[in-house]
């Protein structure tokens, strides 16, 4: 196949995808014609195409995506001008906490934030498709053990895990001081900035709190 037709295929396959493509995505739009490398050379040869443009080429978790530069960021806005949902504090420090410390179970997160976690919290989190609980830890009760997911780092524009901003002087009993790009993800619905969570008694067992977050 002519390759800058190729190309072309490729960067408009890009344009037009509402999620990241894979290469082995991308080799289909050949009909298994092209190979891996090709598509692959194909794909830097957008990204250096793109290099004094306002979008970028981007390898995240599920693929390569076209995406508007940062730069850009301050002038797309003024399309939605409407302010979007903010997350509240508890939403914040518990995706933090699962990012930075996976696999934890929910007791984890309750010894590090010092409260306990509100079940509606994990939830929200789960069907926003950013946490999965991927298996369960040995020990009483068999607590389910959470992790982040690849939708998670697409939403972010990371590749993996690794890519994520280093702890900064986070101590355990301190959960904002956990680095997390808030600012990249797309807003979840959040309840109004919720009262302080009440101190868990000891000994109690992990349960929803009686208050919101």
């Amino acid at each position: 196949m002519n390759i800058a037709l190729a190309k072309r295929v490729v960067e408009t396959a890009l344009m037009c995808a509402n999620q990241p493509l894979s290469v082995s995505a991308l080799r289909n739009l050949f009909d298994g014609q092209v190979g891996a490398d090709t598509v692959r050379a194909l794909l830097e040869q957008v990204r250096t195409d793109c290099a004094e443009r306002g979008i970028e080429l981007r390898a995240v978790a599920g693929g390569w995506r076209l995406q508007s530069r940062e730069d850009m960021h301050p002038y797309l806005q003024r399309l939605y001008p409407e302010k979007p949902p903010r997350y509240s504090r508890a939403v914040l420090e518990t995706l933090a906490i699962i990012a930075h410390r996976q696999p934890v179970t929910r007791g984890d997160i309750e010894d590090i934030r010092g409260v306990a976690v509100n079940a509606q919290i994990l939830r929200q989190l789960e069907d926003r498709n950013w946490i999965e609980v991927i298996g369960h830890r040995e020990g009483p009760g068999r607590p389910q053990l959470y992790a982040t997911t690849r939708q998670f780092l697409d939403d972010l524009g990371l590749a993996s895990i690794a890519e994520l901003p280093a702890l900064q002087q986070a101590s355990a009993a301190d959960a904002q001081q956990i680095a997390l790009p808030i600012d990249a993800l797309p807003p979840v619905p959040s309840d109004p900035d919720p009262e302080p969570d009440p101190a868990p008694e000891a000994g109690a067992a992990e349960a929803p709190a009686p208050s919101a977050d």
